[in-house]
């Protein structure tokens, strides 16, 4: 039987590089050095008019919804054709946002052998007092025996700006909240689903958090979708967060938390769900529109 190293190696329709697969064979094999060069060449959209000075036309800002590592690379040699690991100016590199950060790195490190995937949850560095919607990337750490937790967004710009209290390679689990804890913490009055959100759009509440828990479920399953992609059981209030529905997100969320023995039912409850598993349409919930994933 496959084991969650075996099968967070290999890449799956989001990850794989395609054409670009000997790009990645220059990489640096340290962590912090994977960082550089992709902050070299990525720049958070919603992000960049704050803290870089940058203002992006929707054209610009539309480049956050590319999905697979093989789109994202095709345009960032569109905006500049030089090698990957020679970082551009802010005004060069691709607009995405926190989630194209987690992938690109989960891409290489699979690229290299390393066991990677993209975590779907909740920041607690950004806003005092706020749980952000957020992505970082863990990978597991063959020396240590354990999956780390790493946030390749942050870098020394936002470092400075937003002054995390740890080592973004190496992110604690209470300052990045993985989905399926968020909703536990809700679930049993530990938290207030009303501070899990995203601040800038003023939307939070138990149904983002849900959102977040199967957008999560999908990524550990190597389905690693946008933060807006809309499918299945996910809602748009409370309100229509039925018991029925609430239970099922209850077992999913512990499966998410429940470690590598879980992966077989992780792989199992989304194969047999069609409200969990992604389909090949989602509701892009920013455009307002179906989409189909593959295109």
């Amino acid at each position: 039987m496959e084991t969650p190293q075996e099968y967070y190696q290999r890449s799956g329709s989001m990850t794989a590089l395609g054409a670009h697969a000997g790009e990645f064979s220059a990489m640096p094999r340290d962590i912090a050095s994977l960082c550089e060069v992709i902050q070299g060449v990525l720049i958070h959209r919603d992000i960049a008019p704050f803290l870089y000075g940058l203002k992006l036309s929707e054209e610009d800002r539309d480049n956050g919804h590319i999905r697979p590592i093989a789109q994202m690379l095709t345009r960032i040699h569109v905006l500049d054709a030089r090698p990957l690991t020679i970082a551009r100016e802010p005004a060069h590199r691709l607009p995405t946002v926190c989630r194209h950060f987690s992938l690109m790195l989960c891409s290489i490190l699979r690229e290299q052998g390393v066991p990677a995937r993209p975590r779907c949850g909740f920041g607690t560095y950004f806003t005092p007092g706020k749980f952000e919607d957020h992505w970082v990337c863990e990978y597991w750490n063959a020396a240590d025996a354990r999956w780390i937790l790493v946030d390749a967004q942050l870098d020394a710009v936002q470092r400075k700006a937003f002054n995390p209290d740890f080592n973004p390679l190496d992110v604690p689990r209470d300052r990045f909240i993985i989905a399926g804890d968020a909703w536990q913490m809700c679930r049993c009055g530990r938290a207030d689903a009303s501070r899990f959100g995203l601040t800038h759009i003023h939307e939070s509440g138990l149904w983002f958090i849900a959102g977040n828990v199967v957008r999560d479920l999908a990524s550990l399953n190597r389905m690693e979708m946008l933060p807006w992609d809309v499918w299945g059981l996910m809602e748009m209030g409370d309100d229509a967060l039925t018991p029925e529905k609430k239970a099922l997100l209850d077992r999913v969320a512990a499966l998410t938390l429940a470690g590598d023995n879980a992966l077989a039912d992780v792989r199992a409850i989304y194969e047999s769900d069609d409200r969990l598993r992604v389909p090949p349409v989602v509701f892009n919930a920013l455009r307002n529109a179906p989409e189909p994933i593959a295109s």
